[in-house]
């Protein structure tokens, strides 16, 4: 029998910098669906990627000093990296800036040109850089960019609009008719009564005032817009061609059963996107999920913030079906959920250390101490037997239904009620009770024998969430049965030389007191790194001319405030009079010298140096000092003469 094709797909990652875990989440949940379709035996294409052009990234270029190409190719192979440690099963990976992707672009976009729907004018309006939109003053949020809060600036140029508002009504039917073409409920009412019922704009689909995107064909100058360029993804990657020569993967995947994207571009999802499907006569996607997010406590995680938590840190303290977990179990369906450190910790200890991993550890330990491992099923029933049988068998049930609504934290939660109940029967039974009757051998042999088998249901469930953890447990207590199909009755599990076997502890409890001091000797240590790059060191330099040293300026300034870095034990922030102005530098220079001792000395400071943050505080250039090659000892460089603040060292 033929399986049923399932195309699903994240959103693709903006090439601007490395992922943080509010970006990771993304492609974990829509992995936890893939594998899950998969072990349904549907016909699974799983895509994700990179979104490689823009203004924001050829300024980032050119602030690096290599080309935008160069930069998106080192970030796009950051992405896939945190990518593949997350243990995604994606099949296909797509970058905007592949030349077949590019091609198509350039069809879809004189095809629609030709056929009335892109028309050229010219754009007035306020300009976000960050999420590359041009908003009219009535959009903006007290002067700001509605969507990211930042400023906006004023800008004019020609550009390729796409007649929006002639596919609305068909569009508003479309949701009308399909209610679960956008989920959740909330996010589909936001879309109609924001955007579709007041009427839609004319939408930007070219400019000229930057260079790096796809060229108009017919008009060089200008480069094909983020809307068309990164949302046509979802079928170039699969062989759609503008002139109808569709590929096979085309024919067989398209419409997508669903995009899993994130809440803050359900609009391009779900209005600019369908509209250039219906434009191009392609059918609409099934489904669009807008997912919330994960917020660092209350506040949106961002790097700029200094508030990001990244994937391959958090992998590093507790593994990747620990994060895996996490973060699935702990978004909810439609409102945003958080992450913290402590809070990680405290679900590895209750849900993982403590709920599976001891009720997986108590079980092998004793079938290898009554039975040497050998699993064997006498059939030796009691009545609270069927309440465990019979909450196992309807386990997978409501696992499905959760699932067939996306509502996958729920689905976990499904899992470890089985796994809460079957700790529970260990409680009822005693089999270190009936272990120290050889009369009651055949029930305890059936008490164990259940106990593995409703291990083995949760174990094969959470194969989708949690792929490394499942396999262990389902090697250890030696079974080939572990697809969806054995959960169809109780008693599958092999007998009759059947071994368990005996497996390392899967979670261990987590000190949290312990981890947190760690965690932040940790972070200091990594601060201390950073600023030894940025600090002067005793090794030679290559030579250089008087030019090169007039492009550093160099002021005399006082320490008029001083206080100690509330994350960093090693470094103070100082508050320094350069004249015209005050400025806020972070140094470490804790060690050698006290907030008190600070105030009042005149300093030499690199005033042109480019801001950064260290442990989350802004330093706006950075004060001079002598140390030794170790580090050992270190000394300002203070003006002995009561020169003004503000006069030029050179």
């Amino acid at each position: 029998m033929e399986k049923k094709p399932y195309y699903i797909t994240t959103a693709i990652a903006y090439t601007s910098g490395k992922p943080h875990i509010g970006n990771t989440y993304e492609i974990v949940l829509t992995d936890a669906i893939a594998r899950y379709r998969r072990a349904q035996g549907y016909d699974v294409f799983f895509q994700t990627g990179t979104d490689e052009h823009g203004q924001k990234i050829e300024e980032k270029a050119k602030e690096q000093g290599v080309t935008p190409k160069e930069f998106v190719d080192g970030v796009a192979q950051t992405v896939r990296k945190t990518f593949d440690m997350m243990n995604t099963s994606y099949d296909y990976f797509i970058r905007t800036t592949d030349e077949a992707h590019e091609k198509q672009v350039q069809k879809i976009f004189r095809k629609l040109y030709e056929q009335g729907d892109i028309y050229k004018s010219t754009y007035e309006g306020m300009y976000c850089t960050p999420c590359e939109s041009f908003w009219t003053e009535s959009q903006l949020v007290d002067g700001c960019c509605p969507d990211c809060g930042r400023p906006v600036k004023k800008a004019k140029e020609e550009a390729y609009f796409f007649r929006m508002q002639k596919y609305a009504d068909r569009l508003m039917k479309h949701i009308e008719e399909h209610p679960e073409f956008i989920q959740p409920e909330s996010r589909k009412n936001e879309m109609i009564n924001n955007f579709l019922k007041p009427g839609l704009q004319d939408l930007c689909v070219s400019r000229t005032s930057f260079s790096w995107g796809i060229p108009v064909d017919f008009d060089p100058k200008h480069v094909i817009y983020v809307w068309i360029d990164a949302l046509t993804n979802y079928i170039t990657s699969l062989g759609y061609d503008a002139d109808g020569n569709h590929g096979e993967n085309f024919k067989k995947y398209w419409p997508a059963d669903v995009h899993i994207i994130g809440k803050d571009i359900l609009r391009f999802h779900t209005i600019y996107w369908p509209i250039m499907l219906m434009a191009l006569d392609v059918p609409l996607p099934k489904q669009v999920f807008g997912h919330p997010w994960l917020l660092v406590g209350d506040g949106k995680m961002s790097k700029s913030k200094g508030n990001a938590i990244y994937a391959d840190d958090l992998v590093h303290y507790f593994g990747v079906d620990a994060v895996r977990y996490f973060v699935l179990h702990e978004m909810p369906f439609a409102q945003d959920g958080t992450i913290t450190w402590d809070l990680v910790v405290e679900r590895v200890n209750s849900d993982l250390a403590n709920i599976l991993g001891n009720l997986v550890s108590r079980t092998i330990s004793m079938s290898n101490k009554y039975f040497g491992g050998l699993v064997s099923n006498p059939g030796v029933k009691a009545e609270v037997d069927d309440e465990l049988i019979a909450l196992a068998l309807d386990t997978p049930k409501r696992v499905e239904k959760k699932m067939n609504e996306l509502r996958v934290g729920d689905a976990i939660d499904e899992i470890f009620t089985l796994l809460r109940r079957t700790n529970k029967y260990i409680d009822e039974t005693t089999p270190w009770i009936l272990g120290k009757d050889e009369g009651q051998k055949d029930r305890l042999a059936t008490v164990l024998y259940h106990l593995l088998e409703s291990i083995r249901f949760a174990a094969v469930l959470l194969e989708s969430y949690m792929p490394q953890t499942s396999k262990k447990i389902l090697d250890a207590i030696g079974t080939n049965q572990r697809t969806l199909e054995s959960l169809s009755s109780f008693g599958n599990l092999e007998t009759g030389g059947s071994v368990v076997k005996k497996m390392e502890i899967l979670f261990a409890r987590i000190d949290a007191e312990e981890f947190m001091k760690q965690l932040e000797a940790d972070k200091e240590k990594e601060a201390q790194a950073e600023q030894a790059k940025k600090e002067p060191n005793a090794e030679a330099k290559e030579t250089i001319t008087i030019e090169d040293f007039a492009k550093v300026e160099l002021k005399v300034g006082t320490v008029i405030g001083c206080e100690k870095h509330p994350k960093a034990d090693r470094l103070l922030i100082e508050q320094i009079d350069l004249g015209t102005e005050t400025r806020q530098i972070v140094s470490g220079i804790a060690k050698f010298y006290s907030p008190e001792e600070m105030i009042g000395k005149k300093v030499v400071v690199v005033t042109n140096l480019k801001p950064a943050k260290l442990r989350g505080v802004e330093s706006q250039g950075m004060i001079l000092c002598a140390a030794t090659d170790n580090d050992e000892d270190l000394a300002l460089a203070t003006i002995a003469k009561d020169l003004p603040n503000g006069t030029i060292v050179r």
